[in-house]
């Protein structure tokens, strides 16, 4: 497939992306961090969490990232869609997502946020894996200056 843009320029970066699933009470839409590894996107769950319980019955799933900078000019979008598979809490894949976020020197880290948000070593803990069966993107980062400077520039 074609793409307006390499999706690598926002999977390497710390933004938010949107999990999206599906159930009886209709769609749900989950601001989620991420981590892309072995040509998979890993997101975190937990065993009873409501974005899990979802993939369990229905494990189809989209996941979208957007890169907006408004003042420069940029606005990129990555969709990725697929099959989500639930795997159990894998404590180092995890870090390497936190530290995506918030800097790799673990000694900086919040302490209250590890222990009581993060919970890296809970053994209800679970990653969401979707390995995309598709993936779009879509670069209108025109919107400002016209195709002539869109980014990335040409130089």
């Amino acid at each position: 497939m074609e793409y307006t843009f390499d999706p690598h320029a926002l999977l390497s970066e710390p933004l938010m992306a949107n999990l999206c699933t599906s159930g009886n009470e209709g769609p749900r839409n989950a601001p989620v961090w991420f981590l892309w590894e072995d040509e998979a996107i890993w997101m975190l769950g937990s065993k009873n969490g409501s974005s899990v319980s979802r993939l369990k019955a229905d494990p189809r799933c989209a996941v979208e990232i957007v890169h907006f900078d408004n003042e420069a000019g940029i606005l990129l979008h990555l969709g990725l869609r697929g099959r989500a598979s639930i795997e159990q809490m894998n404590a180092m894949r995890f870090r390497r997502l936190l530290a995506k976020y918030l800097g790799p020197d673990e000694g900086c880290w919040n302490p209250w946020f590890i222990q009581n948000v993060a919970a890296i070593d809970d053994q209800d803990g679970r990653m969401v894996k979707l390995t995309p069966a598709t993936t779009y993107t879509n670069n209108v980062s025109y919107f400002r200056t016209g195709p002539a400077l869109a980014w990335p520039s040409e130089e």
